[in-house]
């Protein structure tokens, strides 16, 4: 053919091993003599401006050899002045149609030829998984690695010598040509013996080659890798830069990696792919879903409901006096004709609650105040003792704090009376024997009902229990198998409460009365009987100072309060016991 291409190379090479232990056979793309298929810049398909020109493919004994012609277009200009000024300096090939058996590649289809940058190999290499068998339709990315060489029109021939001579002029004097007849003087190179082979020699060839390959695959990969600091070459798109670890990422690989992400699946599998390790460092940052650190914690609904049921009064001392106006004595009598008439009696009772303190102290650095700044840390950290001061204080109310008597930390029981442990003139108590889940649900529920004989309380109260306990409840059937209760406020009405609130501080509570153990299961209570009373200045209050010794943040919240029943008879507290106790509400 005339000399009017603007440069020529190696397009792919034959009988090289491939960094994934394949080798392209002589040949493999031998039908494709003398076609013409698109210059290419990096395999990128998806752009017009992306096609540079065409090359003419030329099928020799050591692969395909391309001359290539760039077109008069602004790409075309700009790629011919990088391969001119030596910045690109390598071809690459994209092919399908791909047939192999074992290791070796015997037959495949060009569809482009790309002008790409310097690779990481410098052997031919194909970038994706062939499947192993005979034949298979895979695609793949092949770059030999070999530089291309120019060419230029005003040249004059005799100044041509070093580069490679066009098809219609003497093709057997290529330079792998030269190469085999010097190899020949020590005798037949390994092309002809190849070549000399029947058809079944070769495929048995093939198939051992392709096992030695992939059972020296670490040997042959130190060994590219050693090709690769012996044939550094200057590219205007690499870089120095280093990844941590001495990993060298080029530009040429990212596209490569990039194209090759939707074929592997992620992004981390095709650098793997291309031999770079701790792909991860390119990764982006995690980020957090939420915008402060999500708290840990038992459910608080109840905590709020518990909070604002109570009653509340703007002083701390607390004082009940009582009338006992149930006995014989207090009765009114009738009238006999010239007897004496008699007075009423009955006693006073009187009971008096003062006050105490519930606290939470908090501490942290200023320097670790100064340097969080994705969020007020200050006013997350008042958030969540608030919350837990609440959450303390509504379980006292309840059943106590649950620390042992001799704990500096137990809040006063005296002071703040939980219904629980409440004397029995103003909490009901009420026992179930203990025996298998439905059982202990059927018993409770009578006992809940049975009990509201003695309630005295205001209003209609509601039910505070355990998640369990209310299950077992949910759960019973008839003989039929059907749900006594389908919704929990089917259950309420039964119970005759006006709600049912669950409290996950209630789980397996215990006392010990008259030396037996008794396990909580729910107490009926409307807290508007229960009288929470703080003095001025005895509210919630929150407090800040700074330590300038240590330079930290301190916070504390605090409260000043009593609380305790203010009404005879308004509380009722469900019980079981393992043991034989009598059941029912005790008188």
């Amino acid at each position: 053919m005339e000399k009017n291409y603007d440069f020529s190379g190696w397009a792919t090479k034959a009988n090289l091993k491939c960094s994934d232990g394949r080798m392209i056979m002589k040949d493999a793309f031998k039908e494709q003599d003398g076609q013409t298929v698109p210059l290419v810049w990096n395999h990128q398909h998806n752009d017009p401006d992306n096609v540079l020109g065409h090359a003419v493919l030329e099928n020799r004994n050591d692969g395909v050899y391309a001359y290539c012609v760039f077109n008069d277009t602004p790409a075309g200009k700009k790629a011919k002045l990088l391969v001119e000024h030596g910045d690109v300096t390598a071809l690459s090939i994209f092919a399908n149609k791909l047939k192999q058996h074992g290791a070796a590649v015997l037959h495949g289809i060009i569809r482009e030829v790309s002008l790409v940058l310097a690779g990481a190999n410098p052997g031919a290499f194909i970038d994706d998984v062939i499947n192993h068998g005979e034949k298979s339709e895979d695609s793949a990315v092949i770059f030999t690695g070999e530089e291309i060489e120019l060419y230029h029109s005003d040249e004059k021939s005799e100044e041509k010598e070093t580069k490679p001579t066009p098809p219609s002029t003497e093709p057997n004097k290529e330079k792998g040509e030269e190469s085999e007849m010097e190899n020949k003087k020590e005798g037949k190179t390994v092309q002809e013996v190849v070549d000399s082979m029947t058809e079944e020699q070769k495929n048995v060839m093939y198939a051992l080659v392709g096992q030695a390959l992939e059972e020296n695959e670490a040997d042959e990969e130190n060994d590219k890798n050693q090709g690769d600091e012996n044939n550094m070459k200057h590219n205007v798109f690499e870089n120095d830069e280093t990844i941590p670890g001495g990993d060298v990422l080029s530009h040429a690989e990212q596209m490569e990696i990039i194209n090759d992400w939707k074929r592997y699946g992620s992004l981390k599998e095709s650098a793997l792919q291309h031999g770079i390790e701790k792909i991860e460092y390119l990764f982006p940052d995690n980020k957090n879903v939420t915008t402060t650190p999500v708290m840990i914690d038992r459910d608080q609904a109840w905590v709020g409901k518990v909070m604002a049921s109570v009653h509340r009064t703007p002083f701390s001392r607390i004082k009940s006096t009582l009338a006992n106006i149930t006995a014989d004595e207090a009765r009114a009598k009738g009238y006999t004709k010239g007897k004496k008439k008699i007075d009423e009696v009955f006693s006073l009772l009187k009971r008096t609650t003062d006050p105490t303190t519930v606290y939470k102290k908090q501490t942290i650095d200023r320097d670790d105040v100064v340097d969080i700044t994705d969020f007020d840390v200050i006013a997350w950290i008042k958030s969540e003792m608030r919350g837990k001061l609440d959450e303390e204080l509504a379980r006292a109310f309840l059943i106590g704090d649950g620390r042992l008597a001799s704990s500096n930390d137990k809040i006063d029981q005296s002071k703040i009376r939980p219904i629980w442990t409440d004397d029995e003139l103003y909490t009901i108590a009420a026992l179930v024997v203990a025996t298998d889940a439905d059982t202990r649900a059927k018993e409770f529920i009578k006992a809940c009902i049975k009990a509201r004989k003695n309630y005295k309380g205001s209003g209609n109260p509601s039910l505070y229990t355990t998640e369990d306990m209310l299950t077992d409840c949910l759960l019973l059937t008839d003989s039929t198998g059907r749900d006594i209760y389908e919704s929990v406020e089917k259950l309420a009405t039964k119970l005759r409460v006006k709600e049912i609130i669950t409290v996950p501080v209630m789980e397996s509570k215990t006392r010990t009365v008259g030396g037996k153990e008794r396990e909580l299961l729910g107490i009926i209570v409307n807290l508007a009987d229960y009288n929470v009373g703080a003095d001025k200045g005895g509210a919630v209050n929150m407090f800040d100072d700074f330590d300038i010794d240590y330079n930290q943040q301190k916070y504390l919240i605090e409260t000043r309060c009593s609380g305790a029943l203010v009404k005879p008879y308004s509380a009722i507290v469900i019980e079981a016991s393992a043991t034989g106790e009598a059941s029912g509400s005790e008188e």
